[in-house]
């Protein structure tokens, strides 16, 4: 992030010819009448995760029927947006993303609407807008709804143990110690994660960063420009450190657990030999609901109860691409759109039965029972949005990890944070990985998404399987030609998805593509709007689209032959199952004899990220697309 000039990137993309076409461009010869589609006015949205895809989409697609939305799962960081714009691209209408600061999103200003005069913006406390505030009074970014990531009990086990809930920092070591005599793990989490490591070590030091001195400190960082950077402060930041070793002494913190991943981390919680873990309301709720597992949110804690803090950051920041105020009529109707977003009916979409607290005046979201024991928190606003740059987050989990391995003490880990903070280079975003010679749309045709056939294709080739199905959203962007970094080519995946392989006959392949798109009789809709359709390599499918969102399978071939029902194919399936499985998802569980048939392609989490990887090592490219899906339109 320390931090490219974006001007002279997009100069030297537009020098080089290197171009894409994941970003339309907005613009028209007049100012009286929109870009359209079929009559319709035109509309990209760019969504930081999967999860805005369950039920935020659809329901837009249902309030807006005189808009034509295009929704695409995007990445989730700054640097994703300002790589777009460096290669010549125009960004999406509306963008949005998780991980935020001003500092990370200052270089994408002049691309945004300054939103501080519209009316999407008087339905927020002024308190949370103005952290978003440019020194020039302009607002560019909204936070949605805000997600609470505290310390996670489980209830059932302090109660079993008659250990008492904590409600200050002794009482919490107190309770660690208590359950670790009985033999259970005190608190544990997931320390593998920049995540983990970023929002620990703010968490355990609150009062300091919410001090007079913190809040001078942030807002200087925030609005550092690349002439005048700004490291840490010397009354704030050595406390934070200092605070820190002591809570990782207080956890109980031992040799290799720095390598401790959810799953590895959640698995002990579920079985009642961990009473503590760091994680999301959302997460409580649903265990709770899910496993029968009373699991309830408490502090971050201070000295005291009066210090205690919650930690929370928006589910994302939503932004406007500048091109929308080329005309009128697109720009009111992306107002329009965030006032529906923005709304109490549109907030609770975008949470999708989630543990959320609401940003906005009229919006009113009844916190969960998993928050029960922090109202007191609430009542007295003492929720700390994370400071979450790109590079905070990268630091944060190399220094503290080298903290929890010994190497640094409190003061050596202050000064290596401090020196990589004024001179911070991301690791991933320098060596040149390979040259892409053609460039391949994301654009969504009747044909499918060229860029995710690329995708699906070169992975396939790399696995040398004969099929291969894509059951989540695959392509954030467009493949464009030129120079990749390892960086640039993951930004071209949504996420890190599952892969599998396994045998199958023609007749379970056709099931398989049959789960994947036809609606089912309890009305499931696996699909919902054309960005969702299964992603195929090595065989092609024809739909008919008899309603708006709902498709029905027509054929398969396989390289353009007839799918033979009793031929064996070696099939590789990417895809996140929760995506189409889960309740407040699709709804629509695979069956569960295909399910049983498939096999991890390596046991140590090996994804869809790891497969192109070592495909673009094999091949130096990403393979030409081929047009793997045709829709019709009919009844």
């Amino acid at each position: 992030m320390k931090r490219q000039l974006i001007a002279a990137l997009l100069v030297l993309a537009m020098l080089l010819g290197v171009t894409g076409c994941a970003g339309k461009n907005t613009g028209t010869n007049s100012e009286e009448k929109p870009a359209d589609k079929n009559g319709k006015i035109e509309i990209s949205m760019y969504m930081w995760d999967r999860s805005m895809l369950k039920e935020l989409s659809p329901w837009l697609e249902e309030k807006f029927p005189e808009i034509e939305f295009t929704f695409v799962q995007s990445f989730n960081t700054m640097e994703y947006y300002k790589d777009l714009l460096a290669r010549g691209e125009e960004i999406p209408d509306i963008i949005t993303c998780r991980r935020f600061s001003l500092n990370d999103a200052a270089p994408l200003a002049e691309h945004l609407m300054d939103l501080s005069r519209t009316e999407v913006a008087g339905t927020f406390y002024s308190s949370y807008l103005e952290v978003n505030r440019e020194s020039g009074g302009a607002i560019r970014w909204l936070p949605m709804c805000a997600e609470v990531d505290s310390i996670m009990a489980n209830k059932d086990l302090f109660d079993e143990y008659n250990i008492p809930l904590p409600t200050n920092y002794s009482e919490f070591v107190a309770a660690i110690d208590a359950f670790e005599a009985v033999g259970i793990k005190g608190f544990q989490t997931d320390w593998y994660y920049d995540y983990s490591c970023l929002e620990t070590m703010q968490g355990c030091a609150i009062p300091e960063l919410m001090s007079l001195e913190g809040t001078q400190w942030r807002m200087a960082y925030e609005s550092e420009t690349e002439d005048c950077q700004v490291g840490l402060d010397d009354v704030v930041w050595p406390k934070v450190f200092e605070k820190y070793e002591q809570f990782l002494k207080d956890v109980r913190f031992q040799p290799g657990d720095e390598e401790l991943q959810f799953s590895v981390t959640m698995e002990p919680y579920f079985q009642g030999k961990t009473a503590m873990v760091r994680n999301t309301a959302a997460l409580a709720d649903d265990i709770t609901q899910e496993r029968g597992i009373n699991s309830v949110i408490l502090p971050y804690f201070g000295e005291t109860s009066e210090d205690n803090w919650l930690l929370t950051y928006p589910m994302c920041q939503l932004a406007v691409s500048k091109t929308v105020e080329r005309n009128e009529v697109k720009r009111k109707a992306v107002v329009e759109v965030l006032m529906a977003i923005f709304s109490e009916e549109g907030q609770k979409h975008v949470a999708a039965g989630t543990s959320v607290l609401s940003y906005n005046k009229e919006v009113k979201i009844a916190p969960t029972p998993s928050l029960q024991y922090v109202q007191d928190c609430i009542s007295s606003n003492h929720l700390y949005m994370r400071l979450a740059s790109t590079e905070v987050f990268g630091i944060s989990q190399d220094v503290g990890h080298k903290m929890m391995t010994g190497e640094y003490d409190a003061k050596s880990a202050y000064d290596a944070f401090n020196q990589q903070i004024t001179h911070y280079a991301d690791p991933e975003a320098v060596e040149v990985m390979f040259t892409q010679e053609n460039a391949y749309s994301n654009d969504f045709t009747e044909h499918g998404s060229a860029a995710a056939s690329s995708l699906m294709n070169t992975i396939r080739a790399s696995m040398e399987a004969d099929i291969a199905i894509g059951y989540s959203p695959l392509a954030s962007t467009s493949i464009y030609a030129g120079d990749y970094t390892l960086q640039q080519a993951k930004w071209i995946l949504t996420s890190r998805n599952s892969v599998y392989l396994g045998e199958y006959t023609g007749e379970e392949v056709y099931r398989f593509m049959d789960w994947l798109v036809n609606v089912k009789e309890d009305g499931s809709n696996p699909i919902h709007h054309r960005n969702l359709m299964p992603v195929t390599s090595g065989l092609e499918y024809t739909v008919t689209e008899y309603e708006r969102g709902k498709f029905r399978l027509e054929s398969v071939t396989v390289n353009g032959q007839p799918l033979d029902n009793n031929a064996a194919y070696n099939l590789m399936l990417v895809g996140a199952d929760v995506f189409l499985e889960h309740s407040t998802f699709c709804n629509c569980p695979m069956p569960a004899d295909l399910k049983e048939k498939r096999q991890d392609y390596l046991v140590d989490d090996f994804s869809s990220q790891e497969c192109m990887q070592e495909a673009l090592e094999k091949m130096g490219q990403f393979l030409a697309p081929t047009e793997y899906v045709t829709i019709l339109q009919g009844k």
